[in-house]
């Protein structure tokens, strides 16, 4: 989902860029570093013209001039059972891997998931890929195909669901699954 949120960042310019011209020089540095990075919770999609830059404070032994700068930005946040298009990036015998975005999710045969009531994986495995479409090591490139119309291999356009979340520091991961009404390959 997408959302608005008010953010903060720190800025150090270099002495060279005092003058007239400092707060396009904020304003650049701004977008070159945060538009598109991910905090492992979000991923700053668009950061808006809304900035409030304080005064700077220069560093004692650099020179440099610390900015600390509120703005506004449109962020990205999947959910759990959140559908979302992705394209396949990696075809194994296990399942898949799905870049959608700055998310990286897995789709596989067969996957432990964790139990309502606690944050270890249960001994049960769900499938979240359905039991038609099959792993051809055989085909070039190797991928899951229903021998008919359904092939998954990499670069396809897929459709999944997320099942499951996980965030590290700058990257989020997800298992996702496949197995219901509309989800899978997108028509080409």
């Amino acid at each position: 989902m997408f959302f608005l949120k008010e953010l903060e960042k720190t800025i150090q310019l270099h002495p060279s860029y005092f003058g007239p011209l400092i707060r396009s020089h904020i304003h650049r540095e701004l977008l070159q570093k945060e538009e598109g990075s991910s905090t492992g919770k979000y991923t700053i999609v668009c950061i808006l013209d809304a900035f409030d830059i304080s005064d700077g404070k220069v560093l004692p032994g650099s020179g440099h001039a610390e900015y600390i700068v509120h703005y506004k930005a449109i962020v990205w946040r999947p959910y759990k059972g959140e559908v979302m298009d992705g394209v396949v990036t990696s075809v194994l015998r296990t399942g898949f891997f799905v870049d959608c975005g700055s998310l990286q999710a897995f789709v596989g045969r067969n996957v432990r998931m964790p139990c309502a009531s606690c944050r270890y994986p249960s001994t049960n495995t769900t499938q979240m890929i359905p039991s038609d479409i099959t792993f051809d090591a055989n085909a070039t490139p190797p991928q899951w195909t229903d021998n008919g119309e359904q092939v998954i291999e990499k670069g396809t356009n897929i459709r999944i669901k997320i099942k499951g979340l996980r965030s590290e520091v700058d990257k989020m991961f997800a298992v996702g699954t496949m197995k219901e009404d509309y989800l899978g390959p997108l028509p080409q």
